[in-house]
Formats: structure tokens, sequence, C-alpha cells
């Protein structure tokens, strides 16, 4: 029984460890071949670590971004560092979409340590950004997608592509050095396969055909967490500072009507330090789970709509060991015979690794956003492979297949 709950724990490591290595955390090859790493091939590693990537961004009105977040200002006012609105927080579940808009602040930051940095000359570009908020377009244009407003975000997508199919740098490479974000499932969802050359910055494979999205060309981002950060996690025993043992706190009903939750509600019911309840995103309840999350030892990761969920980062910044545990019987008792020493190694862990998952802006070395734009440099040598076959031999790529 034991053994099942260090399985699950070792598979949430593994899966935190996975993501680091998505977002370029973790480089495979100086672990386990170092040897093969020529001195001047580390030498040139060291050269491109150095040098920032180059990223032209689009000016698009700002009806497709920002104007979704500001109704005020004129539609084709320039976003700058100085008029960039920031980010409501009081957006509830929206802002674990929003990777978009701190894709495009990061952009108009020009303080130092950046993985990228934003080039006016698109001749000089390494790559192409589209700050199309297709995740916001979504969530503000008609949600329940039967709502008359999501021909607004439809309209979007058509003008979006318009837009593109007029530049010269799309034209030259078919989108594929072009990045767009697109972390909702739903998001860009009229027109999706129009842009599925590009690099896409996805959360999940959830809702993608491999012909669409695969890890050759795309970009795995974390969820952008929504709980506060436990910046402060310092007391001189965190192990018995939290007083309960295992906490969830969310929608009960999902896809497949909820048959995972609805079981976990039954196999938790009557624990004192458990802390299992339905409920809504609203202000109120996200604080109340930040608050959760901090006083407890483990954090509950059920199964939601998709593969991955927010809640995972949620417990990631408040330093709440993520469980995932279903069968009932062992995993209240298990958890409570957890050793102590192992907890602290893992919270200790969890400490270390948790700025890795912020977004913010400004940027801050080694951040979520510059995570993200290290990966997109390591994708655009097979970019511009892909690019100068195609010119050569008029080869379709092989996911178009």
């Amino acid at each position: 029984m034991f053994g099942k709950v260090i399985f699950s724990l070792i598979f949430v490591a593994l899966l935190i460890m996975t993501y680091s290595i998505f977002i370029g955390t973790v480089d495979i090859r100086s672990y386990f071949f170092p040897l093969l790493q020529s001195p001047s091939a580390a030498l040139s590693s060291c050269a491109t670590n150095i040098a920032p990537l180059k990223v032209y961004m689009y000016d698009l009105p700002r009806r497709f971004h920002v104007g979704m977040l500001d109704h005020r200002s004129p539609d084709d006012l320039l976003v700058t560092k100085e008029n960039l609105p920031p980010w409501p927080n009081n957006s509830g579940v929206k802002r674990q979409h929003s990777v978009e808009y701190w894709l495009m602040a990061s952009l108009l930051y020009d303080g130092e340590e950046r993985e990228a940095v934003r080039v006016l000359d698109p001749e000089i570009a390494d790559a192409f950004f589209v700050p199309f908020f297709s995740s916001l377009s979504f969530n503000t244009h008609g949600h329940y997608m039967t709502d008359p407003d999501t021909e607004i975000d439809h309209q979007l997508q058509i003008e979006v592509l318009e837009y593109l199919h007029k530049s010269k740098y799309w034209q030259r490479s078919g989108g594929r050095d072009h990045v767009i974000p697109m972390t909702h499932p739903n998001a860009f969802r009229f027109l999706r396969e129009q842009v599925n050359a590009s690099i896409l910055i996805i959360v999940d494979f959830g809702r993608y055909p491999r012909s669409m999205s695969n890890l050759s060309k795309d970009v795995v981002s974390p969820y952008v967490h929504v709980v506060e950060s436990f910046l402060d996690d310092d007391p001189p025993d965190p192990f018995e500072s939290r007083t309960s043992l295992l906490f969830f706190r969310g929608n009960t009903v999902r896809k497949d009507e909820g048959k995972v939750r609805a079981k976990l509600a039954k196999i938790l019911a009557g624990y004192d330090d458990v802390y299992y309840e339905r409920s809504s995103a609203t202000t109120t309840s996200i604080k109340e789970s930040t608050l959760g999350m901090r006083s407890s030892k483990f954090c509950l990761h059920p199964a939601g709509d998709t593969p991955s969920s927010c809640r995972l980062f949620d417990a990631i910044v408040s330093h709440c060991v993520p469980v995932i545990a279903v069968q009932p019987g062992y995993m209240v008792n298990q958890l409570r015979q957890f050793p102590k020493e192992r907890w602290i190694k893992m919270w200790r862990h969890l400490k270390s690794i948790s700025h890795h998952f912020e977004f913010q802006y400004p940027p801050k070395k080694e951040d979520a956003i510059n995570m993200l734009w290290r990966q997109v440099k390591y994708k655009l040598p097979a970019v511009h492979l892909a690019v100068n076959r195609q010119k050569r031999l008029k080869v379709p790529d092989w996911w178009r297949r």
C-alpha cells in the first residue's frame, strides 16, 4: 500500500522534471552525456546561452491583445511598457491561460538578463511573435461557444490570418518561425489548422491531434498559477506547521460526469485533517485555496477536463507536495505514515524550483517566461532546417503526411 503512494509521489516528481525539461531548466545531455560535448561545442553552447533570442513582434491593433483588458485606449495605439495595462487581479481562473500576456510583456521590457529581446527590424529577427491573445479571446467572446459573441472570436482569428498571409516573413517560412500562444484548449478553435506549422505555446496535447501539435516543434508551458506564491515559507518546523494532511478545493463535477472526483469525495469523507470541498473559482475561493494549500502537507491533484491543470502549479508555488492517487482504503492512512524527513526533502525541493513557475512583469532571471523563450530558441535549428529543406526539395513536413 505504502509503495502505491510512493509511486504516485515519484510520478509527480517525474512530471515536474518533465516540465523542467520542456521549458529548458534541465539539460539532459550535460547530465548523462558530458563526454559527448567537445570543448568547442561547450563554448558554442555558452555563447548561445549568452546571446538573447531576437524576436520581432507584429504591431497588431489592440483589439487582438490588450484591448480585451483595456477598452478605453484607441485601437491603433501602439503598446509600450508605459501604457501596458496590468493583468487584472480579479480575473479568476482566466489567469491560468494568461501566458500570452506575459510573453508580450516580456518583449516590451528593456532590462538586463533576458532570454529574448525585441527587435524592430524583422530582417535580423530569429523568430516572430504573433501577439494574438487567443485564449483570452475565447474566454472573453462567447465563452460557452453558443453565445452570439463567439463570432467576435471567430472574426479575430480570420483577421489575424489575413494579416499574417500578407507578411513576407510568414510567406518566407510558411509560419514555421512564428511563435503563437495557444494555452486554452479551445484557443484559436476555428482556424487552428492554418497555423499548425508555427511554434505553438501550449500546456498539454489533450485536444490536439499529432498532425497539429507535437514536441518536435512546439513548446509546453506550465499553467500560470492562480493562488498567490508563498514567499515567506520559513517556519522552524515546516512539517508540524502544516496542520492539514491533504487538501483539495475545486469543482467536483468535470468531464465524464465527474466520476473521479465524485469517487474521491466518498473516499475522503470523515477525516478531520483532510479537506475536500466543492467550490467554484471566485476571488474569495482562490484566497481560501491559497490559505488551504499553505497549511497542508499534501495537495490532491485529480484529473480534470484536460491531462494537466493549474492546480499542480498552485501546489508547487504553495510548497504543498502534490499527490496523484484515487484508490480507496490506503491513501490517507499511507500519507499519515509518510516519513517526515522525506516530506521535508520534497518541501525543500518545491521551494528551490518554484521560481521557475513564476509569470511576472518585469520578468526575472530563470522565471517561467525566460524559460519559455529559451525553449523557443532550442526549437529554431530544426525550424531553419525545415525551411531550407522545403526550398531545396519541396518535401512536406512529416507531420503533414
